[in-house]
């Protein structure tokens, strides 16, 4: 299998992070796939932002889930950017998506989407939560899942067979070879983040990832001449 380079929020070392410029250029830089996140809006729209406020990535202040999609629209996110919706993502860039999903509400509208459009080969859902992991699972049949950890050990496998996930998406600041060898008798691939400098991808091809996540194009660029 070739190794990936997921876009982190499109391509957030340079651009801001989560809108339509930030996904355009990611798939400009022929990323192989571009991650972002999502949660609900007041009125129930899947909107893109990492956080579950507004007030680091827009000049606004407050909970997503207390403002409305129009109200989100006019803040700024950056450079001039709006608070795209998944679905204007979907329709900006013909890349594959990495989807990130915080509660079990935000897999149910992921899932209206992805069974909509048929975007069981396009979109892999991934998320910190197991509930959500296994929620998606369960409304979308076939649909490419992954858990996410930060802080982790051994278990996280059980954890991602547990929920049906194929994939495990790690923060390398913890992973070891263990917990590598543990996964791969698991038959799970594992991507790791945040990938941002040449020392960050040595060790994530060292330990034989399948993939990194990073802010950074210039990654790709370099990732295929790492050994």
């Amino acid at each position: 299998m070739n190794f990936l380079t997921i876009g982190h929020r499109g391509v957030m070392g340079v651009e801001p992070e989560n809108t339509l410029r930030s996904f355009v250029a990611a798939q400009r830089e022929g990323l192989d796939l571009i991650e972002l996140d999502l949660h609900l809006s007041k009125d129930g729209a899947l909107v893109v932002m990492h956080d579950a406020d507004v007030d680091r990535t827009t000049d606004g202040k407050g909970p997503i889930a207390e403002k409305t999609l129009a109200e989100l629209r006019t803040l700024d996110a950056g450079r001039g950017e709006r608070v795209p919706v998944f679905e204007e993502v979907l329709d900006a860039v013909s890349a594959p998506l990495q989807a990130e999903i915080k509660t079990t509400a935000a897999a149910r509208a992921l899932a209206e989407v992805m069974l909509r459009r048929d975007l069981v080969h396009r979109v892999e859902v991934i998320s910190f939560h197991d509930e959500a992991v296994a929620e998606i699972a369960r409304l979308v049949p076939g649909v490419r899942t992954a858990l996410v950890a930060s802080r982790y050990g051994t278990d996280v496998v059980e954890r991602a067979q547990a929920v049906g996930a194929t994939t495990l998406v790690l923060n390398i600041r913890r992973l070891t070879q263990e917990i590598v060898e543990h996964a791969r008798k698991a038959d799970l691939r594992i991507i790791g983040w945040v990938v941002n400098t040449q020392d960050d991808l040595r060790l994530v091809r060292a330990l034989g990832l399948d993939g990194a996540t990073t802010d950074y194009p210039e990654i790709k660029r370099t990732g295929r001449f790492t050994a």
